[in-house]
């Protein structure tokens, strides 16, 4: 339901370059820092909306105490949506060029950051950009992340990559074209983001912006803080994004790595260990063979870098994934 649209325009006529989307829940001091910067923006054809999942009323009184140098559009979500479907919210009514999807409690490194994305976007033919960020946690110094060239070179070579780590960072560093066939799936809350970007990477080039353009506030009341390592969550979302991307992508070693570390961060010993986290559908091979080996290794030499990485080369080299062995079975 729309509750305010400011300066009484019509939101069908609006045309903006950009997009700013923001999936707003409760913490209205982080929604008025990102509002705060969006507000010095030298870059000004955009549109804000503001999509609101909080159970109280908390988010339209700030916005009714401000005053904003920018129209805004706000919708309260009546019932909640959550996440990711208030962001799909946000992506269903921009009607923008470009969308720029803005956590509450992410905001703009400086005033000319969102200048520097739309003069990008303007320079290339990608369809997807992302930039350098700041993590900032409460009491501590920034943190400075940079996308490496290696990372930069396994994406472009193959988007699934990202499962190994997601190289990007999270939604707020990246602006991408308006495009309505790519949504965030609302059966995840972990991988979430990185599904997006392996779908929309899969038809569109992306451009990486070498310059801290975002500020990633880290705090304990994110979905990322409450999901990782938690294998009710992490293996159903991990079994999920391979039956999507496919499972032969296991050949890809940079891939095989990742679910040797996820089977062993997770400290999945057995295929019953799969079950007990509610996954009760096939166990592609592949997995079952990386579980059968490490299962036969102490967790302790598992845990040791180097030794890891020895052991999951030789897993790989003895399991070595072919077409047969990347197909799927029911293991129960």
């Amino acid at each position: 339901m729309l509750l305010s649209v400011l300066n009484n325009k019509d939101l069908n006529s609006l045309t903006p370059y950009i997009s700013i989307c923001i999936p707003a829940y409760k913490r209205v001091d982080y929604l008025r820092r990102l509002l705060a910067s969006i507000s010095q923006q030298t870059f000004t054809d955009f549109e804000v909306i503001i999509t609101d999942d909080s159970p109280d009323d908390s988010v339209s009184m700030l916005l009714n105490e401000l005053t904003l140098p920018f129209e805004f559009h706000y919708y309260k979500n009546e019932p909640a949506l959550g996440t990711p479907a208030n962001w799909n919210r946000g992506l269903e009514l921009a009607q923008g060029e470009w969308i720029k999807l803005m956590h509450d409690d992410d905001w703009f490194a400086s005033e000319t950051s969102l200048r520097t994305f739309a003069e990008e976007s303007k320079k290339t033919k990608a369809g997807f950009i992302f930039s350098a960020f700041n993590n900032v946690k409460d009491g501590e110094l920034p943190r400075p992340v940079f996308c490496s060239s290696f990372r930069l070179n396994i994406i472009g070579n193959n988007p699934v990559a990202l499962v190994a780590k997601n190289a990007i960072g999270p939604p707020s560093v990246v602006m991408h074209r308006r495009d309505p066939a790519f949504t965030y799936d609302v059966r995840m809350k972990w991988l979430v983001d990185m599904d997006f970007y392996m779908r929309y990477l899969s038809s569109h080039e992306f451009k990486y912006i070498p310059q801290i353009l975002i500020n990633i506030g880290i705090s304990a009341s994110q979905v990322t803080q409450t999901a990782s390592l938690v294998p009710e969550v992490e293996i159903p979302e991990h079994m999920l994004l391979a039956n999507k991307t496919g499972i032969y992508q296991l050949h890809n070693l940079v891939i095989y790595d990742a679910w040797w570390r996820l089977m062993r961060n997770l400290g999945i010993r057995s295929d019953a260990d799969i079950r007990k986290t509610g996954y009760g559908s096939s166990i592609p091979k592949a997995v079952s063979a990386i579980i059968s080996f490490q299962s036969k290794i102490p967790a302790t030499f598992l845990k040791i870098g180097v030794v890891s990485k020895i052991l999951m080369a030789t897993c790989y080299l003895l399991n070595r994934p072919t077409k047969a062995s990347l197909s799927t079975r029911n293991r129960r």
